[in-house]
């Protein structure tokens, strides 16, 4: 691997119903091609496998972090091979956790707040950060993360945003909020797409309205959802996938997004620009962490201080067109990656953003019910 990897062809994008549950394809791979590096997929035989080997690591993780040049280079510097299983949920990996898999892998890839409620589970181990040299190599706000403290359990290794995609060329003034939405819906009538995401979409209007993305108060969520239903005449659809398409397409004028997804289509034309609103917007993060019944721990060490390599982590942040937690994965990027703020959202309005937080099951039964009179009819 170079020291300084040149920019790339950009990989598959997550996507899905919900970024942070599911996994989508590019548009590319919609089209019908592959991304060729992607680390092979194992099926999963837990009755018959074994993670007790010293000399192999086994992972579980979305797809495109690990490549095949990435394991080579682990297993000849350690001598350990490695096996990668691939998970489109971060509920179905927790879901394998749970029936056994947790003495299968030793390094897992989850979300920031599956993290969360991996902690509070009792599922991962505790990390030794004597072991990771390169911690202290992270930009500040993910040495002390609000999804797990000091990264008690876990290793920041991307993130990204969400905020607004939209076709520049055919608006007459460009958004730079999400009051935009609401100040311009009979301009917008029908070509508008908000994400299949019920902590998405209302924190998005909690957000316009002043408010937390997480707010827990009845009164700023029946506002949220109030000014919703206000809009909803406007909204073509919730989803969190087709809108790429439509919006290249010139069907849609602007679409709810996520980073990684909009970072593509941005890339495919040049009149669509993508926005996190100034009042602020979602942020979130994957991470590695290590289960509390890992077979191999000293090999998922070897493989956390790899990923952390400057070389490694910008690499990945170029192939996978994720931001990386790494000032020194940062600094070794070209200008132009380091100024696209699609990538990277200016300092003021990247401080007004939220990791969205896990809420108890009592607001849980509330979001689905106003989600389900959202979205019904």
């Amino acid at each position: 691997m170079t020291a300084y990897p040149q920019p790339r062809p950009r990989r598959p994008r997550r996507s899905g119903f919900s970024r942070r549950r599911f996994l989508g394809t590019s548009l590319a791979a919609l089209a019908g091609t592959t991304f060729a590096s992607c680390a092979r997929s194992r099926v999963h035989n837990l009755s018959t496998r074994s993670g007790g080997d010293a000399n192999k690591l086994y992972i579980y993780s979305w797809t495109g972090y690990t490549d095949d040049e990435l394991l080579s280079r682990f297993t000849e510097a350690t001598g350990i091979e490695v096996v990668v299983d691939i998970y489109d949920a971060n509920e179905t990996m927790l879901a394998i956790l749970q029936a056994g898999g947790g003495d299968t892998y030793s390094i897992i890839y989850p979300s920031d707040y599956m993290v969360q409620q991996m902690i509070d589970l009792g599922l991962l181990t505790a990390i030794d950060h004597s072991r990771i040299p390169r911690l202290g190599e992270l930009f500040p706000n993910y040495q002390n993360p609000v999804y797990d403290p000091n990264n008690t359990y876990s290793i920041p290794i991307s993130w990204g945003t969400t905020g607004i995609a939209y076709t520049s060329s055919v608006l007459a003034t460009e958004p730079d909020d999400w009051n935009y939405l609401w100040d311009n819906q009979a301009a917008l009538n029908r070509r508008i797409t908000l994400l299949d995401d019920v902590r998405e979409t209302l924190g998005a209007a909690l957000k316009r309205l002043g408010y937390s993305y997480n707010s827990t108060e009845p009164a700023e969520l029946e506002e949220a959802y109030q000014s919703l239903v206000t809009l909803k005449p406007a909204i073509a659809s919730f989803n969190s996938t087709a809108w790429r398409e439509q919006l290249l397409a010139g069907d849609l004028t602007l679409a709810m997004a996520y980073s990684v997804d909009a970072g593509e289509v941005v890339e495919s034309n040049e009149h669509i620009k993508y926005i996190v609103p100034r009042s602020g917007s979602s942020l979130w993060t994957d991470t590695l962490v290590i289960p509390s019944t890992a077979p191999n721990p000293d090999a998922a060490y070897a493989w956390i201080n790899l990923m952390l390599e400057p070389e490694v982590a910008a690499a990945m942040m170029q192939r996978l067109f994720f931001a990386t937690p790494s000032r020194a994965a940062y600094d070794l990027l070209s200008d132009e990656f380091r100024g696209d703020t699609t990538l990277f959202p200016p300092p003021d309005i990247l401080a007004k953003c939220e990791g969205i937080a896990p809420v108890s099951s009592e607001f849980e039964e509330l979001f689905d019910r106003y989600w389900t009179q959202l979205t019904s009819g």
